[in-house]
């Protein structure tokens, strides 16, 4: 059976809804493999169990590019400081 991308990824989602634990979700804006469109609907279904964090200019791989004014080095330390942060808030919570 062949999917319209919304379809698609709403099967490819569906397990999603099967983790009952806190999810962190690394997005680049400018990743065309998982569009923002549908990504944002997702995350408010999945409700406070999903957190997006989102990278200005990052594509799929999070490669940025050079008139963003940041490079990858500079993007992988903000995810890095995003997912730490992320756990923090697990962690005080907990």
């Amino acid at each position: 059976i062949k999917l319209d991308g919304a379809a698609d990824a709403v099967e490819r989602a569906k397990h999603l809804f099967d983790i009952d634990d806190p999810m962190l979700f690394l997005q680049g804006t400018r990743d065309e493999l998982a569009s923002l469109e549908l990504l944002h609907p997702l995350m408010q279904r999945l409700g406070e169990r999903a957190t997006l964090a989102l990278f200005d200019d990052a594509d799929h791989s999070f490669h940025v590019r050079a008139r963003s004014g940041r490079n990858d080095a500079q993007t992988l330390i903000a995810m890095v400081d995003a997912t730490a942060g992320w756990m923090q808030t697990l962690v005080n919570a907990g």
